[in-house]
């Protein structure tokens, strides 16, 4: 079988990362403002479920093109020997 590729085993870690850092900034934004560290710690948690999902989304809404799809498709068909 074929392994799945750096890239493609590295993408959740990057969707994670990446929502890690955008929750990182409003939930410092809000304990600056507020000053309150459990508002700041609730919407830190609320923006890092908000951005895997909205991330998550837009990784599976891209469409692969040309060159991928005849990838993707010849990976389909069974092999002959």
């Amino acid at each position: 079988m074929n392994q799945p590729s750096r890239r493609d085993r590295l993408k959740p870690l990057e969707l994670l990362v990446l929502s890690a850092v955008m929750s990182l900034f409003v939930g410092l934004v809000v304990l600056f403002t507020t000053r309150e560290l459990l508002l700041a710690v609730i919407f830190f948690g609320v923006a890092f479920i908000v951005s895997l999902v909205v991330l998550a989304m837009f990784a599976l809404s891209i469409k692969p093109n040309d060159l991928e799809q005849h990838e993707i498709d010849d990976e389909d068909k069974p092999a002959t020997h």
